[in-house]
């Protein structure tokens, strides 16, 4: 069986500092106010929420994308309480739900069961998990058409392919589904943070690790694949839940 090498340990060490790197959250107006979400899987189309237990009893603004509906309400919206009463209404019938915790969060999520007609805190299960690994394969696919492209054949070269990739995509995918919102605009700056060091390690591991052809041949391709990589990763973000 084909052994990474002892060079696979400077890989480890960088993207172990790629994902412990001490991170903070910066709580500010400049993209959207503070806000409440409400997800909803396969949401009906004349479903609406509203707010009642504000008095102007505002409706919530949507966004879809693919299967999901994001039903959000801002700052603007809301007055501080300890309790948020909202009325669901679809298919001519109406139901209330309430939240009786206060929101300490800047971005809150729950998640709406129409059927059991429940509001949870956060999001359904296993949601992360299908979204990151959606992504790592579209990526591992994306990018292994162009290491095919560059005439990579030998069966060690694409086991380090695997290897760096799933390291370096996989860290990337966790970071990007950590963040604790649903707006692709938030994804975007983060995608094209956690890109840039994707493509330094990348750009040094690929030369070092994959020994088939020259390592000028490698540093294009690492190049190559992660601005492809970075370009597609966008749009997924933007026609895919986040």
């Amino acid at each position: 069986m084909y052994k990474i090498g002892k060079n696979s340990i400077i890989v480890m060490i960088l993207i172990m500092l790629m994902i412990f790197t001490p991170s903070t959250i910066a709580f500010a107006n400049s993209a959207k106010p503070p806000s409440l979400v409400i997800l909803v899987n396969n949401p009906p189309k004349d479903l609406s929420i509203a707010l009642v237990s504000n008095g102007s009893q505002p409706k919530a603004r949507i966004r879809k994308v693919a299967w999901e509906g994001y039903y959000a309400f801002y700052s603007s919206d809301m007055r501080a309480t300890d309790e948020y009463t909202f009325k669901v209404t679809t298919n001519g019938e109406s139901f209330e739900c309430t939240i009786v915790k206060p929101l300490r969060q800047y971005n809150s999520i729950f998640t709406l069961d129409i059927s059991n007609r429940e509001l949870t805190p956060g999001t359904y299960p296993f949601r992360r998990i299908l979204l990151i690994t959606m992504r790592l394969l579209l990526t591992l696919f994306l990018e292994g058409i162009i290491f095919w492209l560059f005439n990579y054949r030998q069966k060690r070269s694409w086991i380090t392919f695997l290897f760096i990739n799933l390291v370096t995509q996989g860290a990337l995918n966790v970071w990007l589904n950590s963040g604790g919102s649903l707006m692709p605009s938030y994804l975007i700056l983060s995608l094209i943070i956690g890109e840039f060091f994707v493509f330094v390690i990348e750009m040094i591991a690929f030369p070092i690790l994959v020994k088939e052809h020259g390592k000028s041949r490698s540093l294009v391709y690492a190049f190559i694949a992660n601005f492809v990589s970075l370009i597609a990763g966008g749009y997924i973000i933007s026609v895919l839940p986040v």
